[in-house]
């Protein structure tokens, strides 16, 4: 099975209505909480704009961390992502965990406002029988209907709820144009004293109470892949979104948020203090419209949280996280279990808790920071790490900005537990660790799943389940279509939506490592045919060894000879049309390409698999090997066995994948060079069933599985070709073989193959050849040109 995106995004408005129904809401209720707290208590023209300036400063440096975050992580996993890859598989769960919570707190947060909002216009609602409020009722059957709507798939949500969005950013801009109409441009007070003595206390409480404004920004993130375009274009409108939205709220805060406190009553439990702002300020029949779309609106953050837990519960089961059958699919093709599991939770606290969001707004806000901490502190040590390895003034000036970020955050955090630990922040103190362990269990007792169940479920899990708190795709059929909506089919297509389809290398500059030897320069003609198929320049470079004793005019003779050696060829290749120059470094080949590879912008790095000698150095740890563990740039490794053949150009291409985004890498660089030099690729797998210590299944078990495990490598591969095809590629696949690295080299001489094409570090099928042994035979066993991807590029 496979997710598919059934359209892109267009524009960042799109963007904003897709993702944007949760922070778009926020402004509905969180005023009511926040005002009756420090209206009560007295202090309100004190401590009102300290806390509403607070929110502004957490938005801001929080929206700036997330533009990084937009920046690394393109395949729509996000903070979530980001996380994993900076703290390990504990950030997973963790981040599953409270998602799964958060979806549940979502539904009941927007449906207990949406039946205030309904309240408020039907005040008998208010009215109780038998002990339970008329309001619970209401709630609890809307809470059906929804959950009933969302099972009958995403098209059905779309269709139902998808205006909303569009309809609550232009609620709030009449709101905001009507207050700067009648009361002109007011800004809130911003009091030193609210930080002194006892308006301390109230200003942080008022602090944490309105940060509900920030549930869902984490969505934006989300987003990225949702757009078309290159990385860095998909990233500013991703970013541009959250702008849209995030500068709605903040300007609905600081413009509206004063005149809330000045007209509303927050002690009035009949009517909510933004329906008592929209009377005072929207003439007549408006007010009324504006409940409308504020009713439509929640009812879509409840749907679109369902939503999330459907596509949840799809990503958990995929990666052997959950029980299968509980993310079983129903007849349309969503996973309905856990939506009526929701709608059973909510229900029940409903009756037994009541219908008033202030009772779940801070539990709620507390997770939603928990994970935005944990990005917060996950975009601080990338940063970090950065700068250790490549040293730029520009960090130095973003860390502290990303640190203020995670502080806040996890301040804000701290503060919400202990304001409201007893009031339900305790919970996740139960929940996360049972949830966590609930899910390594079933892992352990499920096992491993398939690399391409795996890559699906991380896709499931991050993109859809990730976006957002409250909000998804239905809100963008504002815009005439189910933007976000994704359908599940039986059609296997997870490579259209990973990073490398919309990632476009050009090769513009190679480097020839040289060591003067005969060797070294046979990887020359290869080099001169990428130039002529990419128009690349290249750099001839060379490293020369220090010598720690003896006598230093031989080391400098050693230079001078290196430099001349390469100044002829040079002029051999300017003779023959090229653009070339030369490097020679002091040190080791290895280490003097790392950095060289850095500083110049290269592309790709070519060279022999033998040295000085004329042996094979891969095998034996040499420099080949030592490449692939220090770049982050293709190797194209020439092995010199048939010189004749040294400047072919790759009409056949093999690229052998196993089902993992590492794997993928190498497929842009595959794309490029054949659409330069006009090649067909073909596409290999070598398929594996599951092995177990001990294991000894009867050969038609066997064979049943073997059958299984070429069925969906076969899928997998189709779908790489179909987006390939889409490109001009003519590309084949084969699924053939079960060893790895003996299949790829009889595979490449049977069918006379140039160049071979693999990551050098992956997981799944070729586990073993991408954590170094296989790929090792590989390149020794074979005499055809590999070019090499390292996994850590990215």
């Amino acid at each position: 099975m496979s997710v598919k995106v059934s359209n892109k995004l267009n524009n960042a408005f799109e963007g904003a209505l897709a993702g944007g129904g949760d922070p778009a809401t926020s402004p509905l209720y969180v005023f009511g909480p926040f005002l009756k707290l420090i209206v009560v208590a007295g202090v309100a023209r004190i401590t009102f704009g300290a806390s509403v300036w607070l929110v502004i400063l957490t938005i801001t440096v929080v929206s700036a961390m997330y533009r990084l975050v937009m920046r690394w992580v393109t395949d729509g996993s996000g903070g979530s992502g980001l996380s994993e890859e900076e703290f390990g598989s504990w950030a997973v769960k963790i981040n599953a965990a409270i998602t799964f919570i958060e979806y549940t707190l979502t539904f009941l947060v927007s449906m207990s406002a949406m039946v205030t909002f309904i309240a408020d216009r039907l005040p008998f609602l208010n009215q109780s029988i038998f002990g339970v409020e008329y309001r619970t009722f209401v709630a609890i059957a809307l809470s059906v209907l929804t959950g009933w709507m969302v099972n009958r798939g995403p098209k059905v949500a779309a269709r139902t709820f998808g205006p909303a969005t569009g309809g609550v950013l232009v609620l709030l801009w009449v709101m905001i144009g009507a207050t700067l109409w009648q009361r002109g441009f007011h800004l809130p007070d911003f009091r030193l004293e609210a930080f002194q003595g006892e308006y301390f206390h109230y200003t942080l409480a008022g602090y944490v109470r309105i940060l509900a404004v920030m549930t869902g920004i984490e969505v934006f993130a989300n987003l990225v892949a949702a757009y078309d375009g290159t990385d860095e274009m998909r990233s500013r409108l991703a970013f541009n979104s959250l702008l849209i939205i995030m500068g709605t709220t903040a300007a609905t805060m600081l413009l509206v948020g004063p005149v809330i406190l000045d007209v509303s009553d927050p002690t009035n439990p009949g009517v909510s203090v933004f329906t008592q702002t929209m009377d005072v300020l929207l003439p007549s029949p408006l007010p009324y419209l504006g409940t409308i779309v504020g009713i439509a609106v929640l009812m879509s953050a409840s749907a679109a949280s369902a939503q999330g837990l459907q596509n949840l519960a799809l990503g958990l089961k995929k990666r052997n996280y959950i029980p299968p059958n509980f993310g079983q699919q129903n007849q349309f093709d969503v996973a309905d279990k856990p939506v009526w599991l929701e709608v059973a939770i909510v229900s029940i606290a409903f009756l037994f808790f009541g219908t008033n969001e202030e009772t779940y707004l801070a539990v709620y806000a507390a997770g939603v920071f928990i994970l935005l901490s944990m990005t917060g502190w996950a975009v601080t040590k990338r940063l970090i790490r950065q700068m250790r390895e490549n040293f730029a003034l520009k960090r130095v000036f973003l860390i502290p900005g990303t640190a203020i970020a995670a502080a806040l955050t996890t301040g804000a955090t701290a503060i919400i537990f202990e304001e409201r630990f007893t009031e339900g922040a305790w919970t996740y103190l139960l929940f996360i660790p049972v949830l966590y362990v609930g899910f390594s269990l079933t892992r352990t007792r499920l096992g491993e799943p398939d690399p391409v169940l795996d890559y699906l479920g991380g896709l499931d899990m991050a993109l859809l389940a990730g976006f957002g708190f409250g909000q998804m795709a239905p809100a963008a059929a504002s815009a005439g279509k189910p933007v976000a909506t994704r359908e599940i089919t039986w059609e296997p297509e997870p490579i259209e939506r990973s990073n490398w389809r919309n990632k476009h290398v050009t090769i513009k500059k190679i480097a020839v490592l040289l060591d003067g030897s005969v060797y070294a320069a046979q990887a020359l003609p290869a080099a001169k045919r990428i130039c002529q198929a990419t128009g690349a320049s290249m750099t001839l470079l060379s490293g020369v060894k220090s010598y720690s004793h003896g006598p230093q005019e031989q080391f400098h003779a050693d230079i001078a000879a290196r430099e001349k050696y390469l100044d002829s060829l040079i002029e051999q290749l300017t003779a023959e049309g090229y653009k070339a120059d030369k490097a020679v470094r002091i040190g080791s080949i290895a280490e003097v390409t790392q950095t060289f590879v850095k500083s110049a912008g290269i592309d790709l790095v070519v060279t022999t698999t033998r040295g000085k000698s004329g042996v094979k150095h891969w095998m034996s740890g040499g420099v080949s090997s030592k490449l692939m563990m220090r770049l982050n740039i293709p190797v194209y490794l020439v092995q010199g066995d048939q010189p004749k053949d040294l400047g072919r150009k790759p009409e056949k291409m093999l690229v052998a994948l196993d089902g993992s985004i590492a794997s993928e890498k190498v497929l842009p660089y595959a794309r490029a060079l054949a659409q330069a030099y006009g090649s067909e690729i073909t596409l290999l797998s070598v398929p594996q069933i599951p092995e177990t210590e001990n294991y000894r299944a009867p050969a038609a078990v066997i064979e049943e599985l073997r059958a299984e495990a070429e069925a969906q490598m076969t899928n997998f591969l189709e779908a790489v070709a179909r987006a390939l095809e889409k490109d001009g590629v003519k590309t084949n696949i084969l699924v053939k073989g079960s060893r790895p690295a003996t299949t790829i080299v009889e595979t490449a001489e049977e069918g006379d193959y140039d160049l071979i094409l693999l990551t050098s570090n992956g997981r799944g099928g070729f586990d073993r050849m991408m954590m170094g042994a296989d790929s090792e035979r590989v390149v020794g066993n074979t005499d055809r040109c590999v070019l090499m991807m390292p996994a850590r590029s990215n």
